[in-house]
């Protein structure tokens, strides 16, 4: 019985963590690994290798970091200075209360106000601001994809599962 209360929440957290890839609130790859250790702990059988759990680990982990700093290193690549940097970061910290909306355009309006407050000219400015949106794209993008493969490890392990118990 516990096992397949594990297995429900797993299922449940994986599906999360694709949302997750989208809401700001929630740490979509951290959710759907968990779901994995949730599959793989629930039985003694069809389990995952020591080293899949650990380089899908350190994925989730440089995926979630990689998430908060491609919008700083898109206004950068895009010819930001400093205070793109600076304004890109108050703009996701404020843009994060101000829900979806506010994650996805809180950083390119944070670094155009900074870099326009800077002295800089406006077509600059935009050029940063357009290079921290696209980072965050970029960086919504590989969350995505890396929340589905592990919702397909999960459910592929799910089904294989129910084939053996039936």
């Amino acid at each position: 019985m516990i096992e397949w209360l594990m297995v429900f929440i797993g299922a449940i957290m994986c599906v999360v963590g694709v949302l997750g890839s989208f809401l700001p609130v929630i740490p979509g790859p951290p959710m759907s690994f968990v779901a994995l250790l949730l599959i793989h702990f629930s039985s003694q059988e069809n389990r995952f290798t020591l080293i899949t759990l650990l380089v899908l680990f350190a994925a989730t982990i440089l995926i979630t970091a990689l998430d908060y700093v491609m919008p700083i290193w898109g206004s950068k690549k895009f010819g930001g200075t400093k205070y793109s940097v600076w304004g890109s970061t108050i703009g996701l910290i404020i843009g994060m209360f101000l829900g979806p909306f506010g994650i996805i355009f809180g950083p390119f309006i944070g670094s155009l106000i900074a870099e326009l407050v800077a002295g800089r000219k406006s077509e600059d400015s935009l050029r940063s601001a357009w290079g921290s949106l696209v980072g965050f794209l970029f960086g919504t993008g590989i969350k995505l994809l890396f929340t589905l493969f592990v919702s397909v490890l999960y459910f592929s392990k799910l089904i294989y599962r129910v084939g053996d118990i039936i």
